[in-house]
């Protein structure tokens, strides 16, 4: 599913989509996304996405992916008296005790939980709030940031130890989750940023069906190279044609157009926004009107008329008590800058040069081979026309060979989408 929305500040193209993979029988993945169009709501709570992965028995992971997606929005969205901070972190510890009181409510679903990574993006910047071991990269040029940490045994051994994954013993299992919401009463939150984000920047959420499958270089590259609509489906393709071991689910957000001048999100002095300038000039004209019904009053008085003089009083009153609630009404729009604290967190968490590059090309064109391989007899005798991929496969290989590696990745994504797409058209006829 795709997106367009135009706000304040930027334009925002963003894709998702959640898949089944090629083992799994039903999907524990759930996504949100959550655009603004209204500029008093972007500016107060922004934009939120987000991407659950489930755990538990039966259908257990699928409930408490789903009871995730569908409260923490809502209640981000209602907790209008809370900062952004304060009402992100306070929709998942509600979360939290929703799917902890369904988990208790029926044997089959005790113990569920679900991974939860939420992005929100706000005028001042990106705030991450984070549990499990789902993803949140920005592509930032050509550097690809994770800005979340993995709640993963190999992640918090590899930290208590001072090493490198790769480095751990080869028996530490990597599925292990050590943080998840859901399983207990409450639950810590990893809270990151706020995070500048810049036109040209890409954000993406994705679970570990994505991330297991496909490195940080390729994700990176693919990020670069291709707009959202077709880097999800080029991220789907690729982790299932490397097995696809569990569902996999992605949200690609893409900021074009013009961004907030840097000066504006520092400066505490900067134009007030839209709902405090209505604010102070409907206190103004309660004021006029006031000081208005006052003269006529002191007229109505002096010349003892007495039903001018007792409904001048009576608007002097309701003036005065429009002129109070003005005052008192909180602004809804834009927070002052630096009021949604900060710096949270540790992050950025790893970090990859993810210029389109030869060995990426590499990893493609073999992935593409093998999907090139595929006989007739291997795809249950569905008639597969080639002619697209096969057009795209030489194409690849000419901008290779050019050294235009960014081309070749966009054409070796091309070959494996169209294939994988009539493989889809089959599978549902």
């Amino acid at each position: 599913m795709n997106n367009r929305a135009a706000c304040p500040t930027f334009v925002l193209h963003c894709a998702h989509v959640s898949d089944l993979g090629m083992r799994r029988l039903n999907n524990q993945d759930a996504v949100a996304v959550v655009i603004t169009d209204d500029p008093d709501t972007w500016a107060a709570r922004g934009h939120l996405l987000m991407v659950a992965d489930g755990m538990g028995a039966h259908a257990a992971g699928e409930l408490a992916s789903k009871l995730a997606v569908d409260n923490i929005p809502h209640t981000y969205f209602k907790l209008r008296d809370l900062l952004p901070p304060a009402a992100l972190r306070q929709a998942i510890r509600d979360a939290n005790a929703v799917v902890y009181a369904k988990g208790q409510s029926n044997i089959g679903f005790q113990g569920m939980g679900t991974t939860c990574s939420c992005l929100v993006l706000l005028p001042q910047g990106a705030l991450v709030a984070h549990i499990g071991d789902s993803r949140v990269y920005r592509l930032h040029g050509a550097v690809l940031e994770q800005l979340t940490f993995d709640h993963s045994l190999v992640w918090e051994m590899a930290a208590a130890s001072r090493m490198a994954e790769e480095d751990l013993p080869s028996f530490i299992p990597k599925n292990v989750i050590t943080r998840s919401l859901g399983p207990h009463p409450t639950v810590n939150v990893d809270l990151e940023g706020p995070y500048h984000i810049a036109a040209g920047d890409v954000l993406l959420l994705c679970s570990d069906g994505l991330s297991g499958q496909v490195s940080d270089e390729e994700i990176g590259a693919i990020l670069g190279c291709l707009p959202p609509d077709e880097a999800v489906k080029s991220f789907v393709d690729l982790a299932n044609l490397r097995g696809g071991p569990d569902n996999i689910s992605i949200i690609v957000a893409q900021v074009a157009g013009s961004g907030l001048p840097e000066e504006a999100t520092v400066s505490e002095t900067s134009v007030d926004p839209p709902g405090d300038r209505r604010s102070q000039l409907l206190t103004a004209a309660w004021w006029l009107a006031a000081g208005a019904s006052l003269g006529v009053l002191a007229y109505g008085l002096a010349n003892r008329f007495w039903a001018g003089a007792v409904a001048a009083l009576m608007t002097f009153i309701g003036s005065l008590v429009g002129a109070k609630v003005c005052r008192q009404q909180p602004a809804t729009t834009r927070l002052p800058p630096g009021m949604i604290g900060g710096p949270y967190g540790n992050g950025p968490y790893r970090k990859a040069d993810c210029a389109p590059n030869r060995q990426v090309v590499d990893a493609l064109a073999e992935v593409a081979d093998q999907l090139r391989g595929l006989t007739e007899s291997e795809t249950n005798d569905r008639s597969i026309h080639w002619q697209v991929f096969d057009e795209a496969r030489q194409q690849a290989t000419a901008a290779a060979d050019a050294g235009d590696f960014a081309t070749a990745i966009r054409h070796h994504c091309r070959s494996m989408r169209d294939v994988m797409q009539q493989l889809a058209d089959h599978n549902a006829t």
